[in-house]
């Protein structure tokens, strides 16, 4: 495989960043997440944080170079994230369950498969056409399909925060998958959380995007995101990939400028696997220090270790089912 890859997280006008994002990858399969934690509920970046090493870990030891069935990957893996947030809440005897909302990528063999929860999105781009989109798990989106509300009030509506699927509720997330979709070198996959899509429109992130390589768009996006919000504006955060082709033979050309920032997969060994998402959980659990919803350093490291253990155990009687 053969991709260019960025991902840029921004606090915005917030006190905690709930936001996160990363992506793993082997010598066939990729794969992209991005979470936002709720902000109504307690801790909702440790639900971001719990639901991203879930399905990272459920990738590394499934992706052997490839994930045999994606849709049952990513369905699977949603469940067990919301399974691990409610294992959390009980261990460490919180007042409610902590909540997040989360869009997964895989794409493999030069097809992608996509899940989302809530109103985290993916956009898939071709040639500066938005192909396909995520719809938002949300009230509003409900009223707009029903023609009940215009959809210029999709980032502005009274209830455009109000969502009826995460992982973390009382009840089982929904998970919703896509179709297949063929990718061809030069496609843009963007996943990005509501501090993005809801203040600049579908039409600007695909001019961004056709214009510009991902290294460039997406800090430039957020940038102006962050900056048009203001004070009181919300985490913002992205993660793209530019498809370049599963093998050196698919690829399309590149300037030298950017070859930079494409990662080729060839020459992996077949069962190792490269990821960002251990990195952004150790950089959690400094964050974790601040005064807001404070837990230490070994809290989350035990969480962490318990989250491991129950995923191979897990993992394991999958494999007998099997």
């Amino acid at each position: 495989m053969q991709f260019s890859v960025y991902q840029e997280s921004h606090i915005g006008g917030r006190k905690v960043n709930q936001d996160r994002m990363g992506y793993s990858f082997t010598r066939d399969a990729l794969l992209l997440v991005l979470a936002d934690g709720m902000g109504g509920h307690l801790r909702g970046e440790v639900a971001a944080t719990i639901a991203m090493q879930t399905i990272s870990a459920q990738f590394q030891q499934q992706a052997a170079p490839y994930v045999k069935k994606p849709e049952r990957f990513l369905e699977d893996a949603f469940m067990a994230a919301h399974q691990e947030i409610h294992r959390y809440k009980a261990l460490h005897n919180l007042p409610e369950t902590p909540r997040t909302t989360v869009v997964a990528c895989l794409i493999q063999h030069n097809i992608a498969v996509w899940a989302h929860c809530g109103d985290s999105r993916l956009y898939w781009m071709r040639g500066g056409h938005v192909l396909a989109r995520t719809r938002d798990h949300s009230h509003v989106e409900n009223l707009i399909a029903k023609g009940l509300v215009p959809a210029s009030e999709r980032a502005t509506h009274p209830d455009r925060n109000k969502l009826y699927n995460c992982l973390g509720a009382t009840s089982l997330p929904r998970v919703e998958l896509s179709r297949r979709a063929s990718m061809l070198p030069g496609d843009v996959m963007l996943l990005c959380s509501d501090g993005l899509w809801s203040v600049l429109g579908d039409a600007e992130l695909t001019q961004r995007l056709a214009t510009q390589t991902v290294v460039r768009a997406v800090p430039d996006m957020l940038q102006t995101a962050v900056a048009i919000a203001g004070a009181g504006g919300d985490n913002a955060t992205a993660l793209a990939i530019m498809w370049q082709g599963s093998s050196v033979a698919d690829a399309a050309p590149t300037t030298a400028a950017g070859m930079s920032s494409i990662i080729s997969t060839e020459m992996l060994p077949e069962d190792q696997v490269n990821t960002t998402i251990s990195r952004a959980v150790q950089a959690d659990a400094q964050q974790a220090a601040g005064p807001v919803d404070a837990f230490d350093d070994d809290e989350i490291e035990r969480a962490i270790a318990e989250i491991r253990g129950a995923i191979e155990k897990s993992s394991q009687l999958l494999t007998r089912k099997d």
